[in-house]
């Protein structure tokens, strides 16, 4: 039969028969790249912990030695000179390592342990062990050499207006005059007193002063001169009380007032002057009147009371402790006044009196914006200073206060011992005032004092 080029090709063999296999294949790359791509997919990616000390950290397990160690120094960033052991415990190794190893660890020394250990594991611990010390620190730079001599300027001012210069040399034969034996630097500016001797062959010179701390404030064109020694001295004053004693005779008499003062406390200003007795004893020699006049002979003066400055000891004074919420009170300004009127009305005094008392020492107060106060007990006035008359009978009453400014934050701590509890004490019993005070038949002494502690 015989067949037209127009007749139909359904005889002819097909395209994936005989002839097909002589057809150059497409795209043959192409399909193992995504045959890869889907066995890296199914295949699970296996984990890598690393340790070292306390620390540990998770990464992808890699899959040679040298990119374990790799990984392992660029995670603890050692000194490039120090040696790592890496090993894994054998609870985390292969099961066929494991068996092979009597230890606890097997370490891993190049790439035939690192692919022993990793056969047939989804997940591999590393501990880095590190036998090396680190470096020792850099020793220190040795010490600057002392300072054995340094030049020296004083400007001093001999009186009002005569000024003189001393250029001198300080010298020492071993001790460094810049620094201490532990090394602080001996530098400064420093506020002091300069003591200069010249009696005969001695000749010296001596200073003893503190460093300034917070020299920004103090200006570099400050000059020193007479009057700012004398501020100075007034501000530098140590805490004084200040105490005025009254007396109420029945009648005009004669007697002598005397005061003993312990050894912590000494006299200072006193107006008329008293007599000194002995060692720390003192007396007055007066005429009283019963309208509370008193006349001291030796001045020719009379006054409406006496006045005597008592100074204690610095040392003894601490301010927390000598008025503290255990035995104090506190308050603001504005209500302390009014409150201390309060009080001393309880306590008997006059309205003349308190008015007087108060504002004797408003300079005092208006200087806090908190005070702190207590009134102290008879025996303990009298264990600092004593007061004694030579008459048969005489009724005592001291009222001696001391005060200290608070900050807010100091306020706080006194939560417990405000102005309400200040108002429920019994204040006649505290400071031991007697009914007999009021009594114009009796030889009565009043005294009234005032200390800040600073």
């Amino acid at each position: 039969m015989l067949l037209s080029p127009a007749a139909s090709n359904a005889s002819l063999p097909s395209s994936q028969g005989f002839w097909g296999r002589f057809k150059s294949p497409k795209g043959n790359k192409d399909t193992e790249l995504r045959d890869r791509q889907a066995q890296l997919a199914l295949t699970r990616q296996r984990l890598l912990t690393l340790a070292f000390e306390d620390m540990e950290t998770v990464r992808m397990l890699p899959p040679s030695f040298m990119e374990l160690e790799a990984l392992a120094r660029e995670w603890i960033k050692p000194p490039p000179d120090v040696p790592l052991s890496l090993r894994v415990p054998i609870e985390y190794a292969s099961l066929h390592a494991a068996r092979l190893v009597a230890s606890p660890y097997i370490y891993l020394t190049s790439e035939d342990s690192y692919q022993i250990a990793i056969m047939g594991v989804q997940g591999l611990r590393v501990e880095i062990v590190c036998d090396t010390p680190p470096p020792p620190d850099e020793p220190p730079p040795p010490p600057p050499p002392p300072v054995l001599e340094m030049p020296a300027t004083f400007s001093l001012e001999l009186a009002p207006g005569q000024h003189v210069a001393l250029d001198t040399t300080i010298t020492s034969d071993e001790l460094d005059m810049a620094r201490m034996e532990d090394g602080t630097t001996v530098d400064g500016s420093f506020w002091g007193k300069l003591d200069i001797v010249h009696d005969g062959d001695v000749h010296k010179m001596e200073f003893s002063g503190t460093r300034i701390q917070n020299t920004e404030n103090v200006s570099t064109d400050l000059i020193v001169d007479s009057r700012i020694i004398n501020k100075l001295a007034v501000a530098a004053k140590p805490a004084t009380a200040r105490c005025h004693l009254g007396i109420l005779a029945p009648t005009q008499q004669y007697c002598d007032v005397i005061l003993s003062f312990s050894p912590y406390w000494k006299l200072g200003v006193s107006w008329p002057p008293a007599e000194p007795v002995a060692e720390n004893k003192v007396k007055y020699f007066l005429r009283v009147h019963p309208g509370g006049a008193v006349e001291h002979f030796e001045t020719e003066m009379t006054a409406t009371s006496l006045y005597y400055e008592a100074i204690p000891e610095p040392g003894m004074l601490d301010p927390q402790e000598f008025i503290s919420p255990r035995n104090g009170f506190a308050m603001t300004f504005r209500d302390f006044v009014p409150h201390l009127m309060r009080v001393l009305d309880q306590l008997g005094m006059s309205l003349f009196a308190r008015t007087n008392f108060i504002n004797n020492n408003m300079s005092a107060f208006s200087a806090h914006r908190n005070i702190a106060y207590r009134f102290m007990a008879p025996h303990k006035i009298a264990a600092a200073i004593d007061i004694s008359v030579t008459v048969e009978n005489c009724v005592f009453t001291r009222l001696f206060l001391m005060f200290r400014g608070l900050s807010d934050e100091e306020l706080g701590h006194f939560a417990g011992a405000g102005e309400k509890e200040a108002n429920q004490v019994n204040w006649r019993d505290r400071v031991g005032w007697s009914e007999l005070s009021k009594d114009p038949t009796q030889f009565r002494l009043l005294e009234t004092s005032v200390l800040e502690v600073t």
